[in-house]
């Protein structure tokens, strides 16, 4: 990418500190307005049209994808079922893989959500998930499990557990959504429950996004609250989220991006500083019971210091989901940009942005706008094409994406 030479901002590996330190992931963000919703598309110079073609269809809510070395593709279902599909290409046959998935909760927002891909999976064939838990019959906790996929990929073995005590309720705010960070680490965004509490409860893995080793499921060493003597604590790389629905690394900078579920208004792009609170607490610190949505999203009242978003929806809802980067000189002038799928806003947005992370402009591609019903997952293929999923409960499609 020739704007990558231009990025301003160092790695991830590089700039995680203490929460008392005066650096963080990335550059600190501006603390100017953020950006709202277009209320229609706009048009850039160089903006290339779009190519929407169906890859394969009879899946039911698709919640994430993950790309194999031999270019077959898996989808987790939120259903507790797994999806390998014969290739990324339209036209692809869909078939179950057989794994034991017969203690995933499946309930509200709730059941089988994100994967991630080993990066060595032609060697070890893994891949990790989240996914609900239940234990006798009870709803337990959210937990990353790690799979190992046959040769002939008809079934799943699991291998292990990787992370458990993710809460759980009663499946609303479950959001699990598991990404690579450059350095190899693995980053978890995950949802509040609807729990007051949790938001601002650094020793709860509710409401923040986690930062973990892939292969031991330990919390990494130079994350920001390593050094404390709660284990969970240790996991958590920035807290008081909502229900973070996407996660996504800008690739050649190390910046963390998330995309977040606001109440009635205010739905969030966010850009991760280790250690920082971005300032959502429905309990108002305590003061009143149950869930208070009346709060702002990024309460700088209460913290002054929490991070403002980079974006936010305004006066309504998209219902955020899955984020990712286009990636590829085919995408003209919408390369490097940030893609945000929306499920009640059932379309894509296209977010442009500064080196600095802030947003420049909102493109609503038309060719998907309204076409599909709800859009869940967004992950960059095979030929630099983006690939979605519909989450509209029957028939739902994996689609590909790419410029006309």
């Amino acid at each position: 990418m020739a704007n990558r030479a231009s990025l301003l901002v160092v790695a991830l590996a590089a700039t995680v500190t203490t929460a008392c330190s005066e650096t963080s992931v990335g550059e600190v963000p501006s603390q100017s307005e953020p950006k709202s919703a277009p209320t229609t598309a706009s048009s850039t110079t160089g903006t290339p049209g779009l190519k929407v073609e169906e890859v394969a269809r009879g899946m039911s809510h698709g919640w994430d994808i993950g790309f194999l070395p031999d270019g077959k593709v898996l989808v987790t279902q939120r259903p507790a079922k797994i999806a390998l599909l014969s290739s990324a290409e339209p036209g692809a046959t869909v078939s179950e893989v057989k794994a034991d998935l017969s203690d995933v909760l499946v309930e509200g927002e709730g059941g089988l959500m994100g994967m991630v891909v080993h990066p060595d999976f032609e060697q070890t064939r893994r891949f990790t998930t989240c996914q609900t838990h239940t234990e006798n019959g009870q709803a337990n906790d959210v937990r990353l499990v790690t799979w190992r996929l046959a040769e002939d990929g008809a079934t799943a073995r699991r291998e292990r557990e990787l992370l458990t005590g993710l809460p759980l309720g009663g499946g609303r705010h479950s959001g699990c959504r598991p990404t690579l960070a450059e350095d190899g680490s693995l980053l978890v965004g995950t949802g509040d429950i609807a729990d007051g509490s949790l938001p601002q409860d650094r020793t709860s893995l509710g409401g923040k996004v986690l930062r973990l080793d892939l292969e031991t499921g330990e919390p990494k060493p130079d994350n920001p609250f390593i050094s404390s003597s709660n284990e969970r604590e240790r996991y958590v790389l920035s807290y008081g989220h909502r229900n973070i629905q996407g996660v996504a690394v800008r690739p050649g900078s190390g910046q963390i991006f998330t995309a977040e579920h606001g109440p009635e208004k205010n739905d969030e792009v966010n850009l991760i500083q280790a250690g920082r609170n971005y300032g959502w607490d429905p309990s108002r610190g305590g003061t009143v019971g149950g869930y208070d949505e009346s709060v702002p999203m990024t309460d700088l009242d209460r913290f002054p210091d929490a991070v403002p978003a980079k974006w936010q929806s305004g006066p309504t809802t998209e219902a955020l989901c899955a984020a990712t980067f286009l990636e590829g000189d085919e995408w003209g002038s919408l390369e490097g940009a940030l893609v945000v799928t929306a499920l009640k806003g059932a379309k894509v947005l296209l977010l442009t942005l500064t080196d600095q992370g802030d947003v420049e402009s909102v493109t609503i591609p038309e060719e998907i706008q309204d076409q599909f019903g709800r859009l869940r997952a967004a992950r960059m293929g095979p030929g630099n094409a983006l690939y979605v999923t519909t989450t509209n409960g029957e028939d739902d499609k994996l689609l590909r994406i790419s410029p006309a």
